[in-house]
């Protein structure tokens, strides 16, 4: 228990010698110490399974996960280390609102993968419309460079069948008329085949051949457009049938869709919201714990040995600045005696010299 206790110490960042003297504080330094190491360890799961699903592959995921946890777990147990209690709460709020910045940025990167497992299988069903719908959107777009040319050729067939039927309709009109001239049910209502029923026949017939030539042509050019249509709609759907079907899967994929999720269901944007809150209290937990502290023997021990070093430092400073000045103000001096011997006897002191 003694090893294990020093261990959450070194956690903590806490000097085990100080602490050593200070039994009321061991307590509050284990909980900080344990929550340092407990918050390394989630970081080292989640950013395993993050590269996880980016790799697919278990070794890089655990290596990578053992070095992120190890930087977090390092990096959270700087800011528990620097911070110090100085019994000016205002000025330790201050001082520690850059670190629980931090540390809430830490808590969304921490909190994302694990999110993403905690969610999976809703999210792998969301990942399967998204899938579909990112196909439909691959064929729409294939599909919209065909469409136009398909429609206009069909508008041209039916203006080509139009204009037939128009003209079967003229033609049925001219023969009706040259009949009721022919029994005088119309025209010049006089029962007989005369002048006047051979010229409305004439046009009948007229308008007939009229109607054969067109449908001859108009036929062949409506075979003609329908196989452009035949060609076409082959080509769209060898495009189609060409696109690569990959699995819509990975990080961003599933982030995207965890956002979908969040956004179309209450219960897992609430849920989701808890578990970010979640981790933000687990990773500023130490933070919070040394804030609202009381200022207590240990960290007047501490600042004791700091202070001591600081006059130490100072007094170390102060004699190598007087060493200093001592030597410059002899040399000085040394300089101004030999200048003056040189001007009271400069035979001598040439010769000296």
């Amino acid at each position: 228990m003694n090893s294990l206790k020093e261990f959450f110490w070194f956690c903590s960042g806490a000097s085990p010698e100080l602490l050593n003297r200070c039994p009321t504080e061991n307590s509050k330094y284990t909980g900080i110490g344990a929550t340092v190491l407990f918050t390394g360890i989630f970081a080292a799961l989640a950013a395993g399974y993050a590269l996880f699903t980016v790799f697919d592959s278990w070794p890089p995921a655990v290596l990578f996960g053992i070095l992120w946890g190890a930087m977090i777990f390092n990096l959270d147990r700087y800011i528990v280390s620097s911070m110090k209690k100085e019994g000016n709460i205002w000025k330790e709020i201050r001082t520690a609102i850059p670190r629980i910045i931090l540390a809430v940025l830490l808590a969304f990167v921490i909190s994302k993968p694990l999110e993403l497992k905690m969610f999976e299988s809703e999210i792998n069903g969301e990942l399967i419309l998204m899938e579909q719908a990112l196909f439909k959107k691959q064929e729409d777009t294939i599909k919209a460079r065909f469409v136009p040319s398909i429609q206009l050729l069909n508008k041209e067939i039916e203006q080509l069948k139009a204009e037939v039927v128009n003209k079967e309709v003229i033609r049925d009109e001219l023969r009706q008329i040259a009949q009721q001239e022919a029994d005088g049910t119309g025209g010049s209502m006089r029962r007989n085949l005369g002048p006047i029923y051979g010229v409305k026949k004439q046009d009948a017939d007229r308008v007939d051949q009229e109607l054969a030539s067109l449908k001859t042509n108009n036929d062949s050019l409506v075979a003609r457009k329908q196989r452009d249509i035949e060609m076409l709609q082959m080509s769209n759907s060898q495009e189609i049938a060409g696109l690569k079907r990959e699995k819509y899967d990975g990080l961003a994929a599933r982030i995207d869709a965890l956002g979908n999720l969040t956004k179309n269901s209450q219960p897992i944007y609430w849920a989701n919201l808890f578990i970010l809150l979640l981790f933000i209290a687990i990773e500023t937990a130490p933070v919070f714990v040394k804030l609202i502290g009381s200022k207590g023997p240990y960290d007047d021990l501490l600042h004791t040995h700091e202070h001591g070093f600081d006059m130490y430092r100072v007094e170390q400073t102060t004699k190598y600045s007087h060493d200093t000045a001592t030597r410059l103000a002899f040399h000085t001096r040394e300089k101004k005696e030999s200048n003056l011997e040189s001007e009271l006897d400069p035979v001598s002191y040439v010769s000296r010299t």
